[in-house]
Order: C-alpha cells, then sequence, then structure tokens
C-alpha cells in the first residue's frame, strides 16, 4: 500500500479541484447539440424565435435537431437527407419551420406492380393505402372499381414488394378528394418591433370532395364534368404578424402633444423626429394614394386598410404614399401642413384623440 505524504496532499486535492472547475466549465460552456439516439428528446423547448427543434422520421429511423433553418427543405439538405421523385414528405418541402418543436415524416417509395386487365406495370410509390398508390402510378380509379392484393412471386427474384390487380366496375363517375390550400394573412401589430414577425396562426390545410361525370368510348374516358362539389374541411389561414413600433421611441399620446426621438429618413440616415397630432376628417386626402376610406383602431390611431396610420408630412421629403416609421407604428403619407415649412422632419399623426367622434 502507498503512503500519501503531506506533499501529495496538496497536488492530490488541487488535481480534483482543476478536474472539478473543467467539468463545470464544459458543462455551463458546452454548445447546444441535437440527440442522435433513437430514444432521446429534446431537453427544453423555450427558444428564440429563430431556432426550433426539428425531429425527421425517415425509414424507421429519427433525428432531432436544433436548427435555424426557415424551410423542410432547408432541413433536409443541411442534414445531407436526399429524397427520390417518387418519395413521399409531409409537410412539403416548402413548408415553414414555426413551431417550437417541429415534425418531418418521409414516406420512402417502393416497386410495386399494377395489373389492369392486359396492362402491367411496375411504378415506385411511397402510400401504403391501394388506391392511393394506383392513382400515383399513373392510373384512373373509377367509383364502383376495387383493388385487388395479389401476390408478387418471389420477392427476391422480383423486386417487386406488392402487386395490386384492379377489377374495373362499371362506374361512371370519379369522386376525388384534394387539399385546399391556406393563404397567408399579414398583419401590422405596432406593439412589437418594426423588422420582427410573428406567427399568430400557423395554418391548416383543407379538403375538397369532388365527384365527376365520366363518359366512356370503348372503355377509354373522352370527357369528365364536374356535378359535385363538397368542402369537407374549411382551410385555416396563417396569420403573421408584422411589427411596426420604433424601438426607441415613446408612442406619442393624446396627454404627451407633442413627442421627439430619433428615426431614420427614407435615406437610411438618422434625424431628430417630432410628432405632433390632429383630429379632422380625412377623407377628403385618402383619394391621394387609392383608398376610399379609413378606420380608427383601438387605440385612438386613424388607419387606412393597410394597417398604416394616417401621417402628414413634408412632401418634399416624404412624397405622398411613402411609408414611413412612426411611434404608433408603420404609417403612410396622406397629407402635409404649414408646419413643413418650419419643421421638415416633423410628422402629424391623425388621431381621434380630440372629438372621440370615429371620424
Amino acid at each position: 500500500m502507498r503512503t500519501i505524504l503531506k506533499s501529495d496532499h496538496s497536488v492530490y486535492f488541487l488535481a480534483v479541484f482543476l478536474t472539478g472547475l473543467v467539468f463545470a466549465l464544459g458543462i455551463k460552456f458546452m454548445p447546444k447539440t441535437f440527440a442522435e439516439d433513437e430514444d432521446s428528446e429534446a431537453p427544453d423547448y423555450s427558444l428564440v424565435s429563430s431556432e426550433h427543434y426539428v425531429t425527421v422520421f425517415d425509414n424507421g429511423t429519427k433525428k432531432t435537431v436544433l436548427t435555424n433553418a426557415e424551410t423542410v427543405s432547408e432541413v433536409l439538405s443541411r442534414l445531407n437527407i436526399s429524397l427520390a421523385e417518387s418519395d413521399g414528405i409531409s409537410p412539403s418541402l416548402d413548408s415553414l419551420i414555426d413551431a417550437d418543436h417541429f415534425f418531418i415524416n418521409i414516406y420512402r417509395s417502393r416497386p410495386i406492380m399494377i395489373l389492369d386487365g392486359t396492362i402491367k406495370k411496375v411504378a415506385n410509390v411511397s402510400s401504403f393505402d391501394p388506391k392511393t398508390a394506383v392513382r400515383s402510378a399513373g392510373f384512373t380509379i373509377y367509383d364502383g372499381d376495387e383493388i385487388e392484393l395479389v401476390s408478387t412471386g418471389d420477392f427476391l427474384a422480383t423486386g417487386i414488394s406488392s402487386a395490386y390487380k384492379i377489377i374495373r366496375g362499371e362506374g361512371s363517375t370519379l369522386t376525388l378528394e384534394s387539399d385546399l390550400d391556406f393563404s397567408t394573412e399579414t398583419i401590422k401589430d405596432y406593439t412589437i418591433p418594426s423588422g420582427t414577425e410573428e406567427v399568430r396562426v400557423l395554418g391548416e390545410v383543407g379538403k375538397i370532395r369532388r365527384v365527376y361525370k365520366i363518359q366512356t368510348v370503348n372503355g377509354e374516358e373522352i370527357s369528365r364534368e364536374l356535378v359535385e362539389e363538397t368542402v369537407l374541411r374549411e382551410p385555416v389561414n396563417r396569420v403573421v404578424a408584422v411589427g411596426t413600433s420604433i424601438v426607441n421611441a415613446t408612442p406619442l399620446t393624446a396627454s404627451m402633444g407633442r413627442n421627439r426621438y430619433t428615426a431614420t429618413n427614407l435615406s437610411g440616415e438618422y434625424v431628430e423626429r417630432q410628432e405632433t397630432y390632429y383630429d379632422l376628417p380625412m377623407s377628403g386626402v385618402m383619394a391621394f394614394c387609392g383608398k376610399s376610406g379609413y378606420t380608427v383602431r383601438e387605440d385612438g390611431a386613424k388607419v387606412d386598410d393597410e394597417g398604416y396610420v394616417l401621417v402628414a408630412a413634408n412632401l418634399t421629403r416624404y412624397p405622398r404614399c411613402s411609408v414611413v416609421e412612426t411611434s404608433l407604428g408603420l404609417g403612410k403619407v396622406y397629407d402635409t401642413g404649414t408646419f413643413a415649412l418650419t419643421n421638415p422632419e416633423q410628422f402629424d399623426l391623425a388621431t381621434d384623440w380630440t372629438n372621440r367622434d370615429g371620424r
């Protein structure tokens, strides 16, 4: 047994201390990585807006990454995952990564054989639903047709995973279901900084069913007529809020009356901006920018149908219809005034703070 001398104790405790310090620093400053283990989960989903955990399921494997990629396509590119033309993926490649924990499913294609009378065709398909698989191989399935799974023979010899036989009925209609794409609605939010965006509603694809009357000659389709259309699920529009507030400006209020702050002009130069407000009917100037009316926002600012605050400015510096930054959010220049002669960087903001009549 080795005897530890007094000097050895000092060296021993110093080594333990340094090891612990290195370990602690390593834990503290260790960069965030993703878990590649199939059973591991991302440890923390409280992310900054530009980063998301994305989990990719691909042919029985699972990989989770922390990434700032913006689309599904960009995620796959960074992970060096390629798709064959016949492979399936959900959601689509151009879908935005807009959830803290986002899931991508890849459906790899496989060879199948389709028998349709005397026609025999081999195709690569990703769906395991018989009708969807056969349709994706280029065959039309009419109402009354049936699909039967038949033997493929020796898989090792043929390489065919499944074989489907189409049993034609006497259907004269064709029923198809398809997606209804959602639209993206952009709203302006004067409570978040200009240049930032927030996804308020992710958006959801709808579903529609269409029934066609089919006309055939000698068993060949020559025309189809839409006879029925039913929306099975309405799409939900995606809603994106665009920030319009200036970070360094306190919003103008009725009690403040006059507001001063540093801003940028249309050339990107810093200027000392002064704001005041006025409460006059604005209908007479709306036509300058192709508008017919305006509304009063909940905070009392008068806005056009695009959400821009109505602004009076020096028209030589800020031409009519210019989009400008104000302390109440993005504005559009509709009007001017005598103030422009003495203070060319002043904005008059149209509000309802004086009359409180909604005009």
